[in-house]
């Protein structure tokens, strides 16, 4: 079976970093990875507050932390969702991008006159690996008319919207702000809150990856132009806290020319690197006993299923002589890998190793004995 290795002291300086870099209120987007280990390295940096996008999501974190500060941001919820979030766990904050969803909220919780009210604006593509305008979220002109509903109804008239996730543009963040703007001041509402939704990208690929002050640079610059300064700031950010906290070891099962057939894939703990969202992560290989070649060359990598798409996007550099019984260590996996885990054929079983704050090429020497019986 794969091995999923975690990391608490990565996970919690990546989200340090952001907290003390982000000027607002950060949101942690509990769907990226909710596992309790994760979430308490969370904790411990300083978030208090998660986006929440479920019933199950509601009830985990206020479980975990009795205290925390609930946003229900998923644009489309079912009554009894809303109805048990307000009146059991507290939530006031809900979003919504369409009138059907205002008044579902509305009536689940009886017309409340403490509701911190999100109206999710939609936004054109940007470079990004997933447009999730393409789901949610209201055109400009109908966004302005929605502000105005909410606004007769909302204790706090809050504005969000989402660039896309693994957004590679500090830009696409100022264009989306110019945009709200034009939509509040079109609307003649006071608006409390602005929420730049997620979308910050990971650390994967050097050279790739703008630093986290450009964003920051960015946003504060854009708030500026827009006379957005005072209004209360919050973003979700997931990938960005959470992709160093898990690094995944794989098994070569089986080589064919150069495709390399492993126990895990896209079905499993690598379903972002499918062809659907195509990301490539930090590979390297591991052999138990004996060394590799230094010559090295393109696989195709595939997953355990017997699907066909269960296939790894784009090619990775490994050792040419790589072969049957080697293993492969992925990093920068802790984003959605094991959340998005499925039982398809059969596989389904994962082993959890928890390391310190060490490098990741020193996994090997310190689970040769767990990684054997894999």
């Amino acid at each position: 079976m794969p091995v999923y290795v975690k990391w608490p002291d990565r996970t919690r300086q990546a989200a340090r970093t952001f907290v003390e870099s982000f000027p607002g209120e950060t949101l942690y987007a509990v769907k990226c990875n909710s596992d309790e280990l994760v979430l308490n390295c969370l904790y411990d940096a300083g978030v208090r507050s998660f986006d929440v996008a479920s019933l199950n999501e509601v009830r985990h974190i206020r479980n975990l932390f009795p205290d925390a500060r609930l946003y229900f941001m998923g644009p489309v919820k079912k009554r009894s969702a809303i109805r048990e979030a307000y009146f059991e766990h507290g939530v006031r904050a809900f979003v919504l991008d369409m009138e059907d969803e205002l008044n579902k909220i509305l009536e689940s919780t009886d017309y409340a006159e403490d509701l911190h009210l999100f109206v999710r604006l939609a936004l054109p593509k940007s470079d990004t690996a997933t447009d999730f305008s393409s789901k949610f979220g209201a055109a400009p002109i109908v966004a302005i008319d929605l502000l105005k509903q909410v606004a007769r109804y909302a204790y706090k008239l809050g504005l969000s919207f989402h660039v896309g996730t693994q957004c590679l543009e500090p830009e696409a963040y100022r264009k989306a702000i110019h945009l709200a703007a034009d939509v509040i001041r079109s609307a003649g509402v006071k608006l409390d809150t602005l929420d730049i939704g997620g979308g910050f990208p990971s650390g994967m690929g050097e050279g790739k990856t703008p630093p986290v002050d450009a964003y920051m640079k960015t946003i504060r610059k854009a708030l500026s132009d827009n006379d957005l300064s005072q209004v209360h700031l919050l973003s979700e950010p997931g990938r960005a806290l959470v992709y160093s906290a898990g690094s995944t070891l794989v098994k070569v099962e089986a080589r064919r020319g150069h495709i390399l057939y492993l126990n895990d894939g896209t079905y499993g703990g690598l379903f972002e690197s499918s062809a659907s969202i195509g990301i490539t992560y930090p590979a390297q290989a591991f052999r138990l006993n004996g060394t590799f070649g230094t010559k090295k060359s393109e696989f195709t990598l595939m997953g355990p299923t017997c699907d066909s798409i269960d296939c790894m996007a784009g090619k990775y550099s490994l050792p040419e002589n790589i072969a049957e019984g080697d293993y492969i260590a992925f990093d920068m996996t802790g984003a959605y890998t094991e959340e998005t885990r499925t039982p398809f054929n059969g596989f389904s079983e994962v082993r959890e190793i928890i390391q310190p704050g060490i490098p990741l090429r020193k996994v090997e020497r310190q689970t040769k004995k767990k990684l054997a019986a894999v």
